[in-house]
C-alpha cells in the first residue's frame, strides 16, 4: 500500500510548501504551529495563512518574533488568513502549562497541530525542570502540551511531530535519558530526542485514532536553517562532508539541501493533503511515507524501526509521563 500510495503522489523532495498547497483555500481551518519565529516554522505557518488559513503559531520571545513574523502578518492580510503569536517556552513546564490553558480556555479547535518548534546538538545542560535540553525541549516540552490540549484537535484532525534524518544516530535510552551516567555527546543527544518524537506520533496515533486523529512524523529534509547555530561554521562544512562520504560509500545519491521552501513541504502536506490513514503512525520524507531502512548508515535515508516500534512507542509515553509528573 504504502509503495503504490507514494507512486501516486505527485509531490517529492523539490515540491515546496506553496506547491502542497496550490490551489487550496483554508478559510476556516486553524492550525498551530510551533516555533514560527524563523526557519521551516516561518514558512509553514507563512504557506498556511498565504492560503487563507488561521495559523496560532508559538514563539520563546514575542517581541523579536514580532518582527521576524512581519511578513507573515503581511501575507495574511493579502490572503484573508490570520496569524496570532502565543509565548512558549518548551523548556520549560511551567511555561507549557501557561499555554496550555490559554489555549483551552480559548476553546477554539485546531485542524491539525504541528510540532515543528526544536533544538540541535546543544550543550550539555538542563531545562529548568532538570532534564537533558535536547530532549527536554524537542520530545517532553511537546509531550507536555499536545496531551494537555488534545481535547482541541477536532475529530478526524492531524498531529505532525517533526523528526529527522538524525534519528538514525541514536535510539531512546530510557534508563539515562538526561546521561547522567554516561558521557555527552551533542549529536547523539539529539539522536535520541528524534526518535523520540518519531515514537511519541506512533504513540499518539494509536491513542486518538478511534476519534479519526492520525499523527505522523515529519523528516522535513536537510536545509540551512538557523537550527545547527551551535555549530561552528566548519563543524556544519565537516557535518555535510562525513554525511556525503557515507552515503557515497553506501552507493547512495549526494544529499541534496533543500531550500526552507522546500523543507517545509512534508509538513504542510502530511498536515492538510495527504491521506491520513496512509501517514497514520509512519515516518515522512520528501512528501510520501518513507520506508523502513535498518542499515547501520546514520546518513541512509529512510526510518529506522526502532523508531516506529509501537512497544517502544509505549515505554517511552509511560516513562515521559513519568518524568514530567502532572503538568
Amino acid at each position: 500500500m504504502n509503495k503504490g500510495y507514494q507512486m501516486t503522489n505527485k509531490f517529492g523532495a523539490k515540491s515546496t510548501a506553496d506547491d502542497v498547497l496550490s490551489g487550496l483555500e483554508l478559510n476556516g481551518k486553524r492550525y498551530l504551529v510551533t516555533g514560527v519565529s524563523s526557519g521551516i516554522g516561518l514558512e509553514t505557518a507563512r504557506s498556511l495563512v498565504a492560503h487563507g488559513a488561521t495559523v496560532v503559531g508559538t514563539v520563546r520571545d514575542l517581541a523579536k518574533a514580532e518582527k521576524a513574523t512581519a511578513s507573515v502578518f503581511e501575507e495574511a492580510a493579502r490572503a484573508g488568513g490570520s496569524l496570532a503569536l502565543l509565548e512558549l517556552d518548551l523548556a520549560s513546564l511551567q511555561s507549557v502549562r501557561a499555554t496550555a490553558h490559554r489555549l483551552l480556555a480559548n476553546g477554539q479547535s485546531f485542524d491539525a497541530i504541528i510540532a515543528n518548534a526544536g533544538v540541535m546538538a546543544t550543550p550539555f545542560g538542563h531545562t529548568v525542570d532538570g532534564f537533558e535540553v535536547q530532549l527536554g525541549t524537542n520530545h517532553l516540552g511537546h509531550f507536555a502540551l499536545i496531551n494537555r490540549i488534545a481535547p482541541l484537535l477536532v475529530d478526524n484532525g492531524r498531529l505532525v511531530v517533526l523528526s529527522s534524518q538524525a534519528h538514525r544516530v541514536a535510539d531512546i535510552d530510557l534508563d539515562d535519558p538526561n546521561f547522567e551516567q554516561q558521557a555527552y555527546d551533542p549529536f547523539v543527544a539529539y539522536g535520541r530526542s528524534k526518535t523520540a518524537t518519531t515514537l511519541f506520533a506512533v504513540a499518539f496515533d494509536q491513542r486518538h485514532r478511534s476519534r479519526g486523529i492520525r499523527a505522523a512524523a515529519v523528516m522535513p529534509g536537510n536545509s540551512l536553517t538557523d537550527l545547527p547555530r551551535h555549530f561552528p561554521q566548519e563543524a556544519l562544512q565537516g557535518l555535510f562532508e562525513t554525511v556525503g562520504n557515507a552515503r557515497a560509500e553506501a552507493g547512495l545519491p549526494p544529499l541534496e539541501l533543500k531550500s526552507i521552501p522546500q523543507a517545509a513541504a512534508t509538513s504542510v502536506w502530511a498536515a492538510v493533503l495527504a491521506e491520513k490513514d496512509a501517514i497514520g503512525g509512519r515516518y515522512l520524507e520528501d512528501c510520501a511515507v518513507a520506508p523502513i531502512v535498518d542499515t547501520s548508515n546514520p546518513f541512509a535515508d529512510g526510518a529506522r524501526s526502532y523508531a516506529l516500534d509501537p512497544s517502544k512507542a509505549q515505554a517511552l509515553w509511560e516513562r515521559s509521563e513519568q518524568m514530567i509528573g502532572s503538568v
